[in-house]
């Protein structure tokens, strides 16, 4: 498959086209067009504003992501025989996008202990089932996981679900994504979360883009990317791989971007896999030496920075460069547009939190900032650039093991009692799992066992938990291979089918009111619904009303009363009125710590393992064809790859290792092996490689940065050698297989 030279433009206009002609054109328009906020990524699309519309009313925001998901959820239903016909093994045998193309779910189904087949149920059953297995297990032996799809008012009422049972083990997906930002900024700069909004965006002159790919992952972003392009202002985008859709962007919605195409970068740094820290260190001590640091602002404003200007002077440039990748000249370059820059946005996703040393590269980043006082001014500021549409939503209605000590004091007005022991985060609990002590578990949205690190421990750890409910729109490899003594699989509407509103919160604090819509389906529940019965008839007697908890506005009162910060939100529903969270967004120099000051922090340079012959240092990605761990297409046209069981690394390392283009190898460290994948060449920093993610996470070992317990997918060392596996077929043979009986599947639903 042949790389384009260009991100979007005429392949992504076929490919939305295509998707609409799937479920009907003027369905998919409408659906589109509804006042939701957007079911992907955090950027801030949909809501009151109407569909298509970002948070400022800039039409037409819209992306293939937005689009897949749509496309996905207006998809034919799952018949009952289906579950007859496939057994568990059988659903075992195939891949993340042949599982989702199957269907919507509309009737709950078990999978008992020993049952080769998953079996239909009735609600009644289904709920007394999830009922019976909470009551029945001990508080400290349950865990609930949240994704970040979910609404705030479903996200608030599995938490609330889990305290009245007792538990502080309630956790979400951001443990294994963007924790180690929250944490970095937290004690930085005194939030969790960004300090800019949409607007700042606008007005930049200097745009830090660091371990992201937002052409395949946040695609909307890439508009406002063309925009600050036009008006002059420079990108620099630091990344050890060479992704076309950061050099070249044609953006569908504007015709001259569309015709001639977009520089994107202005720079493009390739620094290599766990050198971050090095570069950014090369980039501070380059600053001081050119005097271009705010001394005033720092004096003012910050504590600590006399030990960054120290480390970095440490440092010698040989250090730096072998570290990061990264030439001293390169550095100084880039120095300089810093330098010149009088309103600078750092801006970085997961490239940079998964490492073992996540919340340092986070805090880095804040260093490089605070030398010129880039944060605490419009256009200037740091911005963790956010997956799932509402998962910084969740962790702000209390979807974590800890809860503010507010939200502990309301929990105490209405009768329920904080745990003596500390919450389990997401890893912790599975490791509870593995141990046997785990008896329930509740997973609302997501994949549990594809987010995980080391596939073969996730399936082991899961296996062993007495009872398992999972609420869903589509099966995933979560629901095969994640089982547990017994596995509960409950049908859930999708956001633009609730029947109530629901509030979602953006990447920019945003919160946004989605008005729901019309089910598309009989069978499906809402959330709320669900868990509010779970808890009528499984939760230890508390003053709490569950019957009254399925009603969204009576959620949305809880809300603003345990969480200060989110008190409009009880009358959103009436008022319509979104707002933005106060003390987020920063524009002055009082910053929201307990001091009001910000912090430098100077970690050192990270020791990596030094890689040995045959080696290579793995990070796992996704591919333009998927979202988190779901996986729409196996092709990712921006890479030129027609297929995801390869692995891409430097053509250098490919004639050290002597292997030939597409041979097959196997891959292979001590947490796991997979065989029969492509090497082939790719434009990515020497010594490193590529592969996708969920499928390379059988490699990834569960070692996690100390602080946030996030997993270092981005860095991990893997051995290569020939393939001993006879290849027989091709992938594309099974997949147009399985294609076909998909759709035999789908037409006789």
């Amino acid at each position: 498959m042949k790389q384009p030279k260009s991100g979007g433009g005429w392949q992504a206009i076929r490919y939305s086209l295509a998707k609409a002609r799937e479920v009907g054109p003027l369905r998919f328009w409408r659906a589109m067009h509804s006042k939701n906020a957007c079911k992907t990524c955090a950027f801030g699309m949909g809501g009151q504003l109407g569909g298509m519309r970002n948070e400022a009313g800039h039409f037409p925001e819209v992306c293939k992501k937005s689009m897949q998901a749509m496309a996905a959820d207006m998809r034919g239903k799952l018949d009952p025989k289906f579950f007859e016909t496939y057994s568990i093994d059988q659903l075992r045998s195939l891949s993340s996008r042949e599982l989702e193309a199957f269907g919507r779910l509309v009737d709950p189904v078990v999978l008992e202990t020993g049952a080769t087949h998953f079996r239909v149920i009735d609600w009644d059953e289904a709920l007394s089932m999830a009922g019976e297995s909470l009551q029945q297990a001990a508080p400290e032996r349950c865990f609930f996981y949240a994704s970040g799809r979910s609404s705030n008012e479903a996200g608030f009422l599995l938490q609330l679900l889990g305290r009245a049972h007792g538990t502080n083990h309630v956790n979400n997906c951001s443990f294994y994504c963007h924790q180690a930002s929250g944490v970095g900024l937290a004690d930085s700069l005194g939030t969790h979360t960004g300090t800019v909004d949409l607007e700042d965006l606008e007005h930049c002159d200097l745009l830090f883009l660091i371990g992201g790919n937002p052409a395949s992952n946040h695609p909307r972003l890439m508009t406002t990317m063309m925009r600050m392009r036009k008006r002059g202002a420079k990108i620099i985008v630091v990344n050890p791989v060479r992704e076309i859709g950061l050099i070249n962007f044609k953006v569908p919605s504007n015709v001259m971007s569309m015709l001639l195409g977009t520089e994107i970068a202005s720079t493009y740094v390739q620094v290599k896999i766990g050198g971050d820290i090095a570069f950014l260190a090369g980039l501070a001590r380059a600053l001081l030496e050119a005097k271009a640091v705010e001394w005033d602002f720092m004096a003012a404003h910050t504590h600590g920075g006399e030990e960054v200007v120290d480390f970095v002077f440490s440092l010698g440039w040989l250090e730096i460069e072998n570290a990061s990748g990264v030439s001293e000249e390169e550095i100084r370059a880039v120095a300089a547009d810093y330098a010149e820059s009088e309103r600078t946005i750092f801006a970085w996703t997961m490239g940079i939190t998964h490492h073992e040393h996540g919340v340092q590269n986070v805090q880095w980043i804040v260093n490089l900032a605070l030398l010129r006082g880039m944060i605490g001014k419009p256009g200037a500021g740091v911005m963790p650039i956010r997956g799932h549409s509402n998962v910084q939503g969740m962790g702000s209605v209390g979807v974590s093991p800890k809860i503010s000590k507010a939200a502990l004091a309301g929990l105490h007005k209405i009768g329920i009692a904080e745990p003596a022991y500390v919450g389990y985060d997401t890893m912790q609990a599975m490791e509870a799992a593995s141990r046997g002590e785990m008896d329930f578990a509740i997973c609302l949205g997501g994949n549990l066992y594809g987010a995980n690190p080391d596939a073969t421990f996730s399936a082991h750890s899961l296996a062993k938990i007495k009872d398992i409910v999972y609420l869903s729109t589509t099966l995933n490899t979560g629901h095969v291979h994640g089982t547990g003594g017994r596995t509960l699989i409950l049908p859930v509407l999708a956001r633009d089918e609730e029947p109530q509103s629901t509030t979602q919160e953006s990447m920019f604090s945003y919160v946004r009111l989605s008005d729901g819509g019309v089910e598309r389906w009989q069978g499906p529940r809402a959330e709320v619904d669900i868990l509010a019965e779970v808890g009528r008839r499984g939760c230890r007697p508390t003053s709490l009303d569950w019957r009254k908890l399925s009603d969204h506005d009576e959620i949305r009162r809880l809300i603003a009363e345990l969480v200060p910060p989110l008190e409009p939100i009880a009358t959103i529903g009436q008022t319509k009125k979104e707002f933005e969270i106060p003390r987020r967004i920063l524009h002055g120099t009082e910053f929201p710590s307990e001091s009001g000051r910000a912090s430098f922090h100077a970690h050192p340079l990270p020791t990596l393992a030094p890689l040995g012959p045959g080696q290579l240092r793995l990070m796992t990605v996704r591919s333009e064809g998927q979202f988190n761990t779901v996986v729409y297409e196996d092709k990712d046209p921006y890479r030129g790859q027609e297929r995801r069981d390869v692995i891409l690394v430097n053509p250098i390392d490919l004639e050290r290792l002597g292997f030939e283009e597409d041979q097959p190898v196997r891959v292979f460290n001590a947490t796991g092996s997979v065989d029969g994948i492509r090497v082939r060449s790719y434009d990515i920093a020497e010594g490193c490689a590529l592969m996708y993610y969920p499928e390379a996470n059988v490699l990834v070992p569960r070692a996690v940065d100390p602080r946030s317990k996030t997993p270092a997918f981005k860095s991990t060392v893997v051995n290569l050698e020939e393939s001993k596996l006879a290849m027989t077929g091709t992938e594309e043979d099974r997949i147009e297989r399985v294609s076909d009986s998909s759709k035999n599947q789908m037409r006789s639903c």
